[in-house]
């Protein structure tokens, strides 16, 4: 077994926790969880589906694909299968109040030969249940929240032992602690004053710099920082959706990354009037190009995140973006997705952000959404709007 009983209790109860501060409102008896979860994470979901079950709520268990069964629905699949939405898909997401993901893949590249494009027809056919349930989540009806389950794949993309990548998982999620969920709780609050701190300036726009990465990021106007928020166990970055009109210059990711069962690494792109004008990889290069013209906001900015490597435990290179994108270090992290943004970081009322109010302030819109992670020594410097300039954040640590 990964995890002992003890280890798999730790981690459902975080997941819990992590669920109930994802959702504005507290949730009550008869709502309706989707539990989401790979064969290898069944363990784990026998233990969230019973929390959720002692707190009165109705657990919906579903088991994603294996990996030869997606690779028939891409491969087999004609166009009209490709886009097809079953039966029920959108009544669930329609009564859904909060869903818990269990990522515990037991393949990573079983996708590499797919044809991509067929790949974004079915991930842009899928997006009107998303809206769905970022409509739910912005009226305060619904949470979700995710996590990874260690496997032996993960584990060999990762360069590590199975034991050595659980190990990384548990020291991760505070699953070495007697109560995990009151050390999460406690990070945070402690991390409530950066993101005030931070939100509160009059930003004109940010500056990153590293060695490689030379970018100008235009937070916009009516935006606030989020995270730490419960939807990620872990999550320790704190971000922000900036208005994509206003990306400048190049950014370089020296993190790989693992997407639909292809690899990526080098990633260098450079941005002119918030769009993606080139985009440059050491390996996987026309597998970025195509993804970024999945649609018309795939090469546009939708997240700017920043990690203080003072709370994040982690140290290594996990081979899953969940842990990447929250990687500590020794110079922390910052990642830049391409493709939506999130409204949450709307300052108003969510529910109240019509599209044509978000195409009006910058909010980017796309059925893709992929980060980006770069972990070299950085300094961001906030530009004010009324003169001078702040650096926020330097070696991995907020100035705060």
């Amino acid at each position: 077994m990964v995890f002992t009983e003890r280890q798999l209790e730790r981690y459902a109860r975080v997941l819990i926790w992590g669920l109930w501060k994802a959702r504005e409102h507290r949730y009550r008896k008869n709502d309706v969880v989707l539990i989401r979860y790979d064969r290898p994470a069944a363990p784990l979901a026998e233990v969230v589906q019973a929390r959720l079950l002692e707190s009165g709520l109705h657990p919906v268990l579903r088991a994603g694909l294996t990996p030869r069964m997606e690779v028939n629905f891409y491969k087999i699949s004609r166009r009209t299968q490709l886009t097809f939405t079953p039966p029920g898909d959108r009544e669930l997401c329609e009564r859904l109040n909060g869903s818990v993901y269990l990522y515990a893949p037991e393949s990573l590249t079983h996708l590499a030969d797919v044809d991509p494009r067929k790949i974004a027809k079915a991930v842009v056919a899928r997006k009107p249940l998303r809206d769905i349930l970022d409509r739910r989540d912005q009226a305060g009806l619904y949470g979700w929240t995710l996590c990874i389950f260690p496997t032996e794949e993960l584990a060999r993309h990762a360069r590590m032992s199975l034991r050595e990548y659980t190990e990384q998982v548990i020291r991760a999620c505070y699953l070495d602690v007697e109560n995990p969920a009151r050390r999460w709780e406690a990070i945070y609050r402690e991390m409530k004053g950066v993101k005030k701190w931070l939100s509160g300036m009059r930003v004109e726009y940010y500056h990153v710099e590293s060695e490689n990465t030379d970018l100008r990021v235009t937070p916009g106007l009516r935006r606030k920082w989020v995270g730490i928020s419960g939807h990620n166990i872990p999550s320790f970055e704190i971000f922000i959706s900036p208005d994509w009109r206003g990306t400048e210059g190049i950014y370089y990711a020296d993190q790989p990354s693992f997407r639909t069962g292809n690899y990526v690494k080098g990633v260098r792109l450079t941005f002119r009037r918030g769009k993606v004008v080139k985009a440059e990889a050491d390996e996987g290069e026309a597998f970025v190009v195509r993804q970024l013209a999945m649609d018309d906001g795939a090469g546009k900015v939708g997240e700017f995140s920043l990690t203080d490597r003072r709370y994040s435990r982690i140290n290594r290179f996990m081979a899953n973006t969940l842990f990447d994108e929250n990687y500590g270090g020794k110079y922390g992290n910052c990642h830049l997705a391409v493709g939506s943004s999130y409204a949450d970081t709307y300052d108003g009322n969510p529910a109240r952000l019509s599209r044509a109010r978000k195409r009006q302030l910058g909010f980017n819109d796309s059925a893709l959404h992929w980060d980006f992670v770069n972990t070299e020594q950085k300094r961001v410097t906030a530009y004010l709007a009324g003169g001078g300039k702040i650096v926020i954040y330097e070696d991995g640590v907020f100035k705060y």
